[in-house]
């Protein structure tokens, strides 16, 4: 079949989707897509696949992709980050067969992106991206997909969408957010910046961000002209976002941990999905919060749930008439709902944000936490004094560690070559060297292989020498039995 293009692919292939699943790490795997799917969403994308590893790791195939085939879960892209042409495209190749388009992740502004150097951490390196997406387009059978986020100048963000369509970029998704706009920091997604690059380009555009309610994605499409809307917060804490409709969570929870059971994943996964549905009651029932952290096992999780279940339905047989939702929120803790995440102190203060007492803080500056006291810890330190009282998270006090001469890892104190140990290693290898302070004996172990060597030629040369006396002495005693005879 001829690969199909642009708006060709979206229509055709994608069914002209327009309501969409983001790609979220640990988050979008097939159960979730599958909830998500009966409840409007008319597109998924895979959690972000590491692109060496899946060329790398038979299993890692295995249980990210390759056991996930369902009839259901289409139309289905799967995404992938990686930072080397050849790898990426090796990767595609092996998910093809199993997915409608493959994406290249560039909008990751995780610290992890930046230590492995891919996501958004990219978004500079335009001639590394014209190759991996020119080589992927010229050797994939499926349409090759980039997910990006915005440079702070709408001018740049519009080169950088251009750059990514003439490379062979046949659908386009815009998270209006710079790199830096993450977490606490994160802001309002600049739908400005979403529309100037639809109207630049040729191919299907997905818009992402600001997406709480249906009304949202309508509101979003008519402001920015894209071709769909894209969702991961949203349709972590309301699958049925698509729908228009604010369930209650338990009905959405038990529908989940029921496909979970037909399709099972990490429990890991299932866990992180209920503290998300179930965010705003949590903040009432920190008993069950505590639960829903410790129990290990399906069974477990369920029970949890319907605890939750009972407490909620408690509290709304209790209901007098005209009661609002309290803390602030729209609806009442047990429908889903946004969960607005709050920004740094001197944000909410700027904006004049009112703060409810007790609720989440916003991130701690450092120096906050310098004292020690357990009121300004976080509750793993806390967690981490309790068990041993002498413990200072004063950063003075930490030891500084030397840099390795190489690398710039911590080295060894001990090392004879002033390296980290996988530097040592190599050095230690390469010229036949012992570095004790790593337990490196290349040298020593080198030595007793020539001794032995040297030791196995002289047995050698000794059982040779016997046997040729034993071979003489066997002519003699046959020459003194001759005379004899």
């Amino acid at each position: 079949m001829t690969k199909l293009k642009g708006f060709e692919f979206w229509k055709n292939t994608l069914k002209s989707a327009r309501f969409v699943v983001a790609p979220m790490v640990d988050q979008s795997e097939l159960a979730w897509r599958l909830l998500s799917r009966r409840h409007g969403a008319q597109l998924c994308y895979t959690p972000m696949l590491h692109a060496q590893v899946f060329v790398r790791d038979a299993n890692y195939r295995k249980e990210n992709l390759y056991c996930d085939v369902c009839p259901e879960d289409r139309p289905l892209i799967v995404q992938f980050c990686a930072n080397d042409p050849e790898i990426f495209v090796q990767a595609a190749l092996l998910a093809q067969d199993y997915c409608d388009a493959v994406d290249l992740n560039l909008g990751c502004p995780q610290m992890i992106a930046k230590r492995g150097h891919y996501g958004a951490f990219l978004q500079e390196e335009w001639d590394l991206l014209r190759r991996m997406i020119m080589l992927a387009n010229e050797k994939l059978s499926v349409p090759i997909t980039c997910k990006i986020r915005v440079f702070p100048e709408i001018a740049k963000t519009v080169k950088y969408a251009q750059l990514l369509e003439e490379a062979g970029c046949q659908l386009l998704t815009v998270h209006g957010r710079t790199k830096e706009q993450k977490g606490p920091l994160a802001g309002v997604a600049s739908w400005e910046h979403i529309q100037a690059v639809r109207k630049a380009v040729n191919i299907p555009v997905f818009a992402n961000g600001n997406v709480q309610y249906l009304n949202d994605v309508e509101k979003c499409i008519q402001k920015t002209g894209v071709q769909g809307v894209m969702s991961a917060e949203g349709n972590l804490h309301n699958p049925a976002l698509f729908e228009g409709r604010n369930p209650v969570v338990w009905e959405m929870a038990e529908e989940y941990l029921e496909i979970v059971q037909q399709y099972p994943c990490p429990l890991s996964y299932v866990r992180a999905h209920l503290f998300k549905l179930w965010h705003h009651t949590l903040q009432v029932h920190h008993r069950l919060r505590d639960e829903l952290a410790k129990v290990k096992s399906l069974d477990g999780l369920i029970a949890v749930n319907q605890e939750l279940k009972l407490h909620c339905q408690k509290e709304i047989a209790q209901l007098k008439e005209g009661e609002n939702p309290q803390g602030g929120l729209p609806f009442f803790h047990w429908i889903c709902q946004p969960y607005l995440r709050p920004g740094p102190k001197e944000t909410c203060k700027e904006n004049g944000a009112s703060r409810i007492e007790g609720s989440t803080r916003g991130k701690r500056a450092l120096e906050d936490e310098e004292d020690g006291t357990l009121d300004s810890l976080s509750k793993n330190k806390q967690k981490k004094k309790l068990r041993n009282p002498n413990k200072s998270f004063d950063p003075s006090l930490k030891p500084k560690y030397a840099k390795c001469d190489q690398c710039g890892n911590p080295k060894g104190n001990k090392c004879v070559f002033n390296l980290c140990r996988g530097c040592c290693k190599k050095r230690a290898f390469r010229e036949t060297a012992d570095c004790p302070g790593h337990g490196l004996l290349f040298k020593t172990k080198y030595e007793k292989s020539l001794l032995w060597k040297s030791g196995q030629s002289s047995l050698e040369k000794i059982e040779v020498k016997t046997q040729e006396a034993e071979v003489e002495e066997a002519l003699l005693l046959k020459e003194a039995i001759d005379g004899v005879a």
